[in-house]
């Protein structure tokens, strides 16, 4: 696995990890395999009290027209679309395009003001990138009663310190995409700055000679924008099984 790229088989092994944490802390992780394949995805629920700002209009015509563009495309076509969109995006840190600019932040906080708090369950999914050689965060949104968000309702779910920053970035958003596994429609996190935001932590653990899961790291980093908790325990080390008698 070289700096920031990652392969199916190391991807793998980190799930597989990720899940002995999950299953000690107890935090609702799952591998399901797929009925007639060896491919599988990390699988987790949770309910989330979120609000959403239902009046205001948010400038969603890129990321419809992208969505529906891309349902039905194969890995091979997106990869040559996004790579074109990925030369011309600048090469700020991820980190750096959420935590800057608090005015943009007070101005998110102000629009959500006007909401009302509903209780959601969310679905969430990671999945290998065969066109990034990347994980993949795929998720869903459904009231108590089943209904499913709309992309509107997604975006203005998001909390306001990072919902203004994924709007003004393309390669940093929400979209309506076909789950490539499922065949269901699913919001996916785009994923092509993983590389650039994740080659800087795996350069330090090399250089520090410490291991470091890079599914887990790169959860850390997305998880927040859609509301998933990574709970700091994953940080200390896995216990060992206990033996039997």
């Amino acid at each position: 696995m070289s700096f920031g790229v990652l392969d199916e088989h190391s991807f793998r092994l980190c799930c597989q990890l990720l899940l002995q944490q999950s299953e000690q802390l107890n935090d609702g992780w799952s591998w399901e395999a797929v009925k007639g394949s060896e491919e599988g995805y990390l699988k987790k629920t949770a309910l989330r009290s979120v609000i959403i700002d239902s009046s205001t209009e948010w400038d969603l015509e890129g990321s419809n027209s992208e969505s529906e563009s891309d349902t039905h495309t194969s890995c091979q076509e997106k990869e040559e679309e996004q790579s074109a969109e990925a030369s011309i995006d600048d090469a700020d840190d991820i980190k750096g395009d959420l935590e800057d600019d608090e005015d943009d932040e007070d101005e998110g906080i102000c629009a959500e003001s006007s909401g009302s708090s509903q209780v959601l369950q969310y679905e969430y999914h990671i999945l290998f990138s065969c066109s990034y050689s990347a994980p993949v965060l795929y998720f869903r949104a459904t009231t108590l009663e089943g209904r499913s968000l709309s992309l509107e309702e997604v975006w203005s779910s998001v909390h306001p310190n990072f919902r203004l920053r994924l709007q003004t970035s393309p390669l940093n958003t929400i979209t309506l995409q076909e789950h490539p596994l499922l065949g269901q429609p699913f919001f996916m996190l785009h994923p092509c700055r993983t590389e650039e935001f994740m080659r800087p932590v795996l350069q330090a653990a090399h250089h520090q000679h410490r291991p470091v899961n890079y599914v887990l790291s790169w959860l850390s980093v997305v998880a927040p924008l859609v509301g998933l908790e990574v709970p700091l325990n994953y940080c200390t080390p896995l216990r060992p099984a206990a033996s039997p008698d």
